[in-house]
């Protein structure tokens, strides 16, 4: 099988890499305006050949968009207007619905299976691929019943070849799923470095006496705006109606703070625990 990937980053490099590992692509098309990804792809063997878009796609078995959502969303209706029946054609945008609604009606609406896997980095590049990032992570399709048997069961494949496990859901539901447990700490995270970075002004040893806790806190706003404000963008009601509760449990923390009401903020921290019975399954 050939693969063309277009958008040679992160996201796009690892998939290459492990299913190469996998054995199930003999060849792989790297398609990016990026001319040193493409240059960087070839050296890390990521991909075998540099391809404009239309020759990508014409000897691509599969084709697999890795580009922010906001291009995706733009070029998703340009690629299926160049597959054929044969082929398939998977994104992996963080937001769903937006993509979804885009080719709604196109002829070849079948032949694309709208897929997220559910992991990053706040890296970006092709040297930041990597294999194994994908084992054990979920990876969702979304509106399974809207694409062709054969494209499905390819995207499937691909799922269980990145060694994720398959979530089913529909794309608005994806959305409201994602604002809650990634989209909201990314702004909280950005939040937060914002806050640091305006008091080191003030405290030039604050980073000095950073402890681990607080790297892997602020470690989410080292990623890009160039993938992010897309994101937020086209997820924007889910992410507000999020942001209002989080916003919400901080009132109710700062309001016990200054009424030096610290039983209720033990009941806070103590409901707050409740996480750990959760995410330690």
């Amino acid at each position: 099988m050939k693969i063309g990937i277009i958008g040679v980053g992160l996201i796009g490099g690892s998939i290459a890499l492990k299913l190469k590992q996998k054995g199930l692509t003999t060849y792989i098309y790297g398609i990016d305006n990026n001319e040193q990804h493409l240059n960087e792809g070839i050296e890390l063997q990521i991909i075998n050949e540099k391809a404009n878009l239309e020759e990508g796609i014409k000897n691509s078995d599969l084709i697999i968009i890795a580009i922010p959502v906001d291009a995706a969303r733009k070029l998703l209706p340009k690629v299926l207007d160049l597959v054929s029946d044969d082929q398939t054609v998977m994104d992996c945008g963080s937001t769903k619905s937006g993509i979804v609604e885009m080719v709604k009606n196109h002829p070849k609406r079948s032949r694309y299976v709208a897929f997220h896997p559910m992991w990053g980095t706040e890296n970006n590049g092709p040297k930041s691929a990597i294999a194994e990032s994908f084992s054990g992570k979920a990876g969702v399709i979304c509106n399974k019943e809207e694409s062709a048997e054969d494209a499905f069961t390819l995207a499937e494949e691909i799922v269980y070849a990145l060694d994720m496990h398959p979530i089913y859901m529909n794309a608005q539901d994806h959305d409201i799923h994602t604002a809650y447990i990634s989209h909201i700490s990314h702004i909280t995270s950005y939040a937060l470095a914002n806050t640091v970075l305006e008091k080191e002004r003030e405290e030039e040893t604050i980073f000095q006496l950073a402890s681990s806790g607080f790297s892997s806190t602020v470690r989410l706003a080292k990623s890009h705006p160039e993938m992010w404000v897309p994101i937020f963008k086209q997820n924007k009601e889910n992410v507000l109606d999020v942001l209002n509760e989080h916003i919400s449990q901080l009132r109710k923390f700062k309001s016990a703070l200054e009424k030096e009401n610290y039983e209720y903020l033990g009941e806070l921290i103590s409901n707050a625990n409740k996480i750990r019975e959760i995410l330690d399954k």
